[in-house]
């Protein structure tokens, strides 16, 4: 037997499959792949059409393009119609090519997206709603530099539990927001604005509270509180992952826009978690919605002593690695709060 040759690269035995590969198979364009998607997700192909902007008769004739290749290559075509108004009936083959293509497409956006990350032509920045203020201000000192070298600014809201995760799995490569310091950061690097505790909103009597209490009272007052988030995190560090069993939770929000609205209907009389800084604005008139409530000082008596800390994110020397003209850094600087 002879001895084996040696090994070649992947590359060169996809190039060589890829030169005798059918013209079926070579012609098939992202668009078309896009079509057939699109009508896996909305069933017609009316639907599909009135999704991507264009005629009926050119997704139709996309799909007939793709029966026809797919059928001379795999031995069956990838959708069948049903009859007017039903949606399309995906063969197996049609079933297993539509995954193979959301997974192509995606991955080719995602390395477009990389390598437009990487030499600076796009930018993701995530935002929470309290700090979508800071971050138009920021916006406009880059606007102009940005639009002139073609650099596109892409600004997503984020949910503060999601803040750090989704800069991690590189979904943003900048977030502006709020954690609860006991957090790990060491992956992070960090602008910190301000440090901030919680407070309390309430539409309870003086008499009933005054105007501070401290965090060990909370177990003897009906709260409201939200499902999830910076808030969230610090009632469990403060009363452990059980906390509902040892709080008096009369209602769970999922905004504080919602807390505002049922403290005002009186439905409940309670006291809403907040952060410092919410709570400041409410005492101050700043906030829409919240007349007839007052805040109520939250003074920190427990351990782990737990504050808010407010600021910008990004992954830890990202920016070291990137030039000071790098549209990452640009706006980096943009957000430092003036002197």
């Amino acid at each position: 037997m002879p001895a084996p040759g040696p090994l070649r690269p992947p590359s060169v035995n996809v190039l060589s499959r890829l030169q005798y590969s059918s013209p079926a198979f070579l012609d098939t364009t992202f668009d078309q792949l896009r079509t057939l998607i699109t009508v896996a997700e909305t069933g017609t192909a009316l639907a599909a059409a009135r999704a991507l902007g264009r005629d009926q008769s050119s997704v139709q004739k996309q799909l007939d393009t793709l029966n026809r290749n797919f059928g001379d290559l795999c031995g069956e075509p990838l959708v069948l119609k049903q009859g007017r108004g039903r949606d399309m009936l995906f063969t197996d083959t049609g079933k297993a090519l539509v995954e193979r293509a959301r997974t192509t497409l995606g991955d080719w956006l995602d390395a477009i997206h990389e390598c437009r990350r990487q030499l600076g032509g796009t930018l993701t920045v995530g935002a929470t709603r309290y700090t979508l203020g800071y971050l138009a201000r920021a916006g406009e000192v880059v606007a102009e530099e940005f639009g002139a070298r073609g650099i596109e600014l892409n600004v997503v809201h984020v949910r503060t539990k999601d803040l750090l995760g989704r800069l991690l799995a590189k979904d943003v490569d900048l977030v502006c927001g709020s954690v609860v310091t006991n957090n790990s950061l060491d992956a992070f690097d960090i602008m910190e604005w301000r440090r901030s505790g919680l407070a309390l909103l309430t539409n309870l009597d003086f008499c009933q509270i005054g105007d501070t209490a401290t965090t060990s009272e909370l177990p003897t007052l009906p709260l409201v509180v939200p499902v999830s988030g910076a808030i969230t995190d610090f009632v469990r560090g403060w009363f452990g992952a059980d906390y509902r069993s040892r709080l008096d939770i009369v209602a769970e929000i999922d905004s504080a826009q919602y807390g505002f609205e049922l403290l005002r209907s009186g439905l409940v009389r309670a006291c809403m978690l907040v952060t410092r800084g919410l709570g400041e604005a409410v005492d101050e008139g700043r906030l829409e919605g919240t007349s007839g409530l007052r805040r109520v000082e939250l003074v920190d008596d427990l351990e782990p002593r737990l504050e808010l800390l407010v600021g910008v994110f990004a992954r830890r020397d990202e920016r070291s690695s990137y030039s000071d003209s790098h549209p990452l850094n640009l706006l980096w600087e943009a957000l430092k709060p003036a002197d």
